[in-house]
């Protein structure tokens, strides 16, 4: 198990934004992220500086917590100052996470613009080796092999369960072994734009007329009418 000190950034109830715990390098961090020392005679905490608006302080603990996950420290970060957390009505603060990030995935995909787009995303779910629904069959296999220790009746009759969910995805993830490449192959053939259109017609267009005026000689004869002569009076 881990000996890296827990840090907690939590509000209180009187509006306040604190962190407590961590060591040396933790308390740097926060520093940097702008929290400030407060000390008593007989403890001390760290802070945001007042005055800051919850929107600014939400971004500053996520911005803290961040720091402090990357170097490797477990943080406890209040679920109303994680400015990363997506929450929907079923899950107003957002505790289950590992299903808003599928929920994040979907929004990509509805927000993709053409076909190849789509499938990067859905190789994400469905890549034989490291999608999203092969994790998922290693999860309920995993959770197979947890209720089957119990050794009850009920921990058999679960495991089983568990193992029909994992054998339910082994085959759906061959069923959509290839899905993604599918998808892209949706992609409708290159087509000309106009920009090229109007340029290829110029190239190969025949030259206009100059309207120049046939040569004397190829103009066609015209024969005066010819005009009775006056008779001699007698």
């Amino acid at each position: 198990m881990s000996t890296t000190p827990d840090v907690v950034i939590t509000r209180e109830p009187t509006g306040n934004v604190i962190a407590e715990g961590g060591d040396e390098l933790a308390v740097t961090l926060l520093k940097r992220a702008g929290f400030v020392i407060e000390t008593t005679p007989l403890s001390f905490w760290y802070r945001l500086p007042w005055d800051m608006g919850e929107e600014r302080e939400n971004q500053m603990a996520s911005h803290a917590a961040r720091m402090l996950t990357a170097v490797g420290y477990r943080v406890e970060l209040d679920p109303g100052l994680d400015v990363t957390r997506i929450t929907t009505p079923t899950d107003p603060l957002g505790a289950r996470v590992y299903g808003q990030q599928i929920l994040s995935l979907t929004d990509q995909l509805n927000g993709t613009e053409t076909y190849a787009g789509a499938a990067d995303v859905i190789e994400h779910v469905v890549d034989p080796d490291d999608g999203v629904v092969v994790r998922l069959g290693q999860f309920f296999e995993a959770a197979a092999v947890q209720a089957n220790v119990a050794d009850t009746d009920d921990g058999w009759d679960l495991s089983h369960l568990f193992e029909d969910a994992a054998a339910t995805l082994t085959s759906l993830v061959e069923d959509l072994r290839g899905a993604g490449h599918q998808m892209q192959r949706l992609e409708p053939s290159w087509k000309r734009s106009w920009q090229e259109g109007v340029a290829t017609y110029y190239a190969t267009a025949p030259s206009p007329r100059t309207g120049a005026t046939p040569a004397a000689s190829e103009q066609p004869s015209v024969t005066p009418p010819t005009t009775p002569r006056p008779g001699r009076a007698r």
